[in-house]
């Protein structure tokens, strides 16, 4: 038998861990998080709560039960070497190591190393450790229209965008400082035009492997507008593709990721092994990268591995040994919408410690659990998002029509988008690419 320590305990890890329960190999779940994820609880052979931000605890957990290797679900435990700390155990992890993890935890990293080894896809940019140029760059060079990055995490909030978060140049100081006080730097970036989509690869250091292209929706409510959150809710087609977007965006955004793999180890010494996924645009210039991030996608992952075919626990040694060349990874034909219910206020004001209630849930509808915690007396809401839906069907209509029956299960302070995945919303996309590729 094989044991699998699973770091994390979101919706992301949830779905990690029902993909990986589904091989056909006899594997065992250590499950290491700073909640008890029910989901997970029902997957795990053990299951031990400690923190995420230091690895003392989880040191002592694999000196105790010896994983065959690891899969670090997080961001953050990512960045700051949680994989690096296991590997010092002699654990091997499915999930990269942390000087090239840097291509999520700083995006001035990213944008430098893809200028410096001629990758395709950056927009105009340039990194400022102060804010004295910052004006003139932007009303210069990129014509007032700009996005400001913070160089580190922010839980998916440390991107403004002019015209949708910042009204004025001084806007965009004010929020390049703050970023600049607590990272040390900041980005400022063209702002694209186009239609985004992530781009999850299966990656060995050397080999890339895609899975199928999401829309992500960052904005709290319907109709795209409010503040960014860490994603309200997602959709892919059945062709693995989206309605909106190309087969040569596609194969674009493949080469972006490949040629970053390639500077990565040039550029480190390191094999970047893991997830690498790609927040990509389509413009009528090509595809553009927007960020990279160096794990499975949330949502995305609850919309490519329910359809995953091949063995995850195969792809997971594949990507270990950088020998996935050798294996055929498959989806299956379906199209996927997921959409998140999160706690009232989310992300800026959240109600925290909420109890919520699950009623009856349909049983074509998967349902994962994100940052909540079980209790004796049931589930309770931290700040963050807490509970996913998925619909799978043949087409995107079908399956969003699955995931919002749903949607009514939940009682208590709560609150969701019902616009996403809708076919009006995804007639505005086509019809938004139409316009911008004349």
């Amino acid at each position: 038998m094989k044991k699998i320590l699973l770091v994390g305990n979101g919706a992301r890890e949830h779905v990690i861990a029902e993909t990986l329960k589904r091989s056909p190999q006899e594997i065992s779940i250590i499950a290491y998080g700073k909640a008890k994820n029910p989901g997970i609880a029902t997957l795990a052979d053990k299951y031990e709560i400690g923190p995420l931000d230091t690895f003392e605890q989880l040191k002592k957990l694999v000196a105790e039960e010896k994983p065959d290797f690891a899969i670090v679900g997080p961001d953050d435990p990512i960045a700051d070497g949680a994989v690096d700390t296991l590997l010092e155990m002699g654990i091997r992890s499915m999930a990269p190591l942390q000087t090239v993890a840097r291509l999520e935890s700083s995006k001035s990293f990213t944008r430098n190393l893809l200028n410096k080894y001629s990758v395709p896809g950056n927009p105009k940019f340039k990194v400022f450790v102060d804010t004295k140029e910052i004006k003139e760059f932007i009303d210069n060079d990129l014509g007032g229209n700009f996005v400001v990055k913070a160089d580190g995490l922010m839980g998916g909030k440390g991107v403004k965008v002019s015209g949708e978060h910042l009204h004025s140049t001084e806007e965009g100081t004010t929020f390049a400082k703050q970023c600049i006080d607590k990272f040390g730097r900041v980005v400022i970036e063209e702002k694209l035009i186009g239609e985004e989509f992530s781009l999850m690869c299966f990656c060995d250091g050397t080999h890339v492997v895609p899975m199928p292209a999401i829309q992500d929706h960052k904005r709290a409510y319907n109709g795209d507008t409010g503040p960014n959150t860490g994603g309200m809710g997602t959709y892919s087609d059945a062709d693995h593709k989206l309605p909106f977007i190309t087969d040569q965006d596609i194969r674009e955004a493949i080469e972006i990721t490949k040629k970053t793999a390639q500077a990565l180890f040039k550029e480190t010494g390191a094999e970047f092994k893991g997830i690498m996924y790609g927040g990509f645009i389509a413009t009528k210039n090509g595809t553009k990268l927007i960020e990279f991030n160096a794990r499975f996608g949330d949502p995305e992952a609850m919309n490519a591995l329910p359809i995953l075919e091949t063995d995850f626990v195969e792809i997971c040694e594949r990507i270990i040994d950088g020998t996935l060349d050798q294996l055929d990874v498959k989806f299956a034909p379906k199209a996927t919408v997921c959409k998140y219910v999160v706690p009232e206020g989310y992300p800026e004001n959240p109600v925290k410690g909420k109890k919520i209630e699950i009623g009856k849930v349909p049983k074509e509808v998967k349902m994962y659990y994100a940052s909540v915690d079980q209790k004796e007396d049931g589930i309770y809401m931290s700040s963050s998002r807490a509970l996913a839906f998925v619909g799978i069907a043949d087409t995107i209509s079908d399956a969003e029509k699955i995931a919002a029956s749903a949607l009514s299960s939940i009682s208590g302070k709560v609150f969701y988008r019902d616009d996403i995945g809708t076919d009006a919303l995804i007639q505005k996309r086509i019809d938004h690419m139409k316009e911008i590729r004349g």
